[in-house]
């Protein structure tokens, strides 16, 4: 998340440092000798745990809560995806944002834009292919449509910060921005069915979804246990206005309501799998937590509440991502980890945790567009996280002048930016537009060469553009 310049800090701004990310979280409970010591291994634990605990919120309330938005609205995958899963999965970088802007007053370091947009781009989509055990297909409008969208976005935020000042105008224009991606999404069919006809002549890839729709090829993965395939792959009966039954049928099958007249099994039945049974008695503690503060939507008593659990498992999942990213920057430091490193890696991946388990989850069940719209939306939406605290504070909090920002590396953020986004979409182009190990290989293998040269970057080993820690 993005977070803004404190005055009294300007001085250090001009020495080119950054501030340490432990400043931004309350103290350790162990002194670093005693983390030294062993004490680490506690902090260790805690992250373990937390990833399982953000597992069990998007499998259990998350997900299911999104399939009857998405059911209810009539949305497609793909427009599901890029709206309200990538909101709800983004969650703790918009709760990041406001608390930069408003308590810790930070500032927007290389570290922090470039690592987590990579990460969601090539680290995601690395997850998905490589732990994904079913072959999704992919449609190639969506993508198209999120990457430019996210190229837009992130160009308008380089753009502002490129004075080292936010002024309300262009905090606004951000909101309009994300504001014509949401009317986009609202005409997504029609703009998609007019694409396939005005450019299918040149485009194989238009091509060859027009050929899908006429054969009403099905989607692989999406199965059921003893049944034949109930989901085809088609963009023209996608949309925001989608025929309620085919999607009731999409719906149902994405985490086996299959029979929606019989309820949901209880989270406390205890799986049959020896390993499963293990995981679940070390998260019996979280499993009741959640069950006793969140509704499950997928249980008749409780379905009509699926706003509810959608809201409060978003709030759950931004709580949780907190503590996983507080406990990664303290034993990062501990372990002697360089701030640049930490930011391009261990906090890049732990402030996305939820974006990479939801992806992952929907890929695993074959929703290919869904969890390519996610990664790519979740993207869109961290601009949107950018634009909401700084317009509040400009225009109504703060009216007297703008508000300032470091935009150090502005030149590598940007360059890095764009080509992740061309990467990622040939990759997924001359891969067949499916999700795969092959893909999951050549986006891991892409993510570690822009780390890699991310992190030289900012050592100073290539270019002229060293980052120190102010302090050290």
């Amino acid at each position: 998340g993005a977070r803004a310049q404190r005055p009294a800090a300007d001085a250090e701004n001009r020495t080119g440092c950054v501030l340490s990310s432990s400043s931004e979280f309350p103290e350790g409970f162990f002194t670093p000798q005693e983390r030294r010591d062993g004490g680490i291994v506690i902090y260790l634990i805690i992250i373990l745990y937390m990833f399982l605990a953000v597992s069990i919120v998007c499998d259990d309330y998350f997900l299911p809560s999104l399939e009857i938005i998405s059911e209810c609205l009539g949305l497609s995958q793909d427009v599901a995806g890029a709206t309200f899963m990538a909101a709800g999965s983004s969650a703790p970088e918009l709760v990041t944002a406001f608390l930069g802007v408003f308590v810790t007053k930070g500032d927007i370091g290389v570290s922090t834009i470039l690592g987590s947009a990579i990460y969601n781009l090539l680290g995601i989509s690395a997850a998905c292919g490589l732990f994904s055990s079913v072959v999704s297909r992919l449609s190639c409008w969506p993508l198209f449509r999120d990457c430019l969208a996210y190229t837009i976005s992130a160009a308008a935020v380089l753009a502002m910060i490129s004075d080292n000042r936010i002024y309300w105008y262009e905090s606004a224009s951000l909101l309009l921005i994300y504001g014509c991606y949401i009317l986009v999404l609202c005409f997504d069919i029609k703009i998609n069915q007019y694409l396939m006809k005005k450019f299918s002549p040149c485009c194989t890839c238009f091509t060859k979804a027009m050929e899908e729709n006429a054969e009403q090829q099905p989607l692989v993965g999406w199965r059921e246990e003893s049944g034949p395939l109930i989901r085809q792959q088609s963009r023209t009966d996608s949309g925001i206005f989608q025929d309620e039954l085919d999607y009731s049928q999409l719906s149902t099958s994405l985490h086996g309501l299959d029979e929606i007249s019989e309820d949901h099994p209880s989270v406390f039945t205890m799986p049959e799998a020896d390993m499963k049974r293990i995981l679940w008695v070390l998260s019996l503690p979280i499993i009741t937590l959640l069950y006793l503060t969140i509704p499950d939507c997928r249980r008749q008593f409780w379905r009509n509440w699926f706003m509810v659990t959608f809201l409060v498992s978003a709030a759950w999942i931004s709580a949780i991502t907190y503590v996983l990213v507080w406990m990664v920057t303290i034993a990062g430091e501990t372990l002697g980890i360089p701030e640049s490193v930490m930011g391009l890696t261990l906090l890049a991946a732990g402030t996305s945790v939820p974006d990479t388990v939801a992806s992952v989850l929907v890929a695993r069940k074959g929703n290919g567009d869904m969890a390519m719209s996610n990664i790519v939306g979740s993207n869109v939406f961290d601009m949107l996280c950018l634009g909401i605290p700084w317009f509040i504070k400009t225009a109504f909090i703060n009216t007297s002048g703008p508000i300032e920002v470091n935009s150090g590396g502005l030149t590598y953020t940007a360059i890095s930016l764009i080509c992740s986004v061309v990467f990622i979409f040939l990759a997924v182009h001359l891969n067949g537009w499916k999700i795969d190990k092959k893909l999951g290989v050549i986006s891991l293998v892409l993510y570690l060469v822009f780390t890699i040269l991310s992190i030289l970057y900012e050592l100073g080993i290539i270019g002229n553009n060293p980052t120190k820690v102010c302090g050290n």
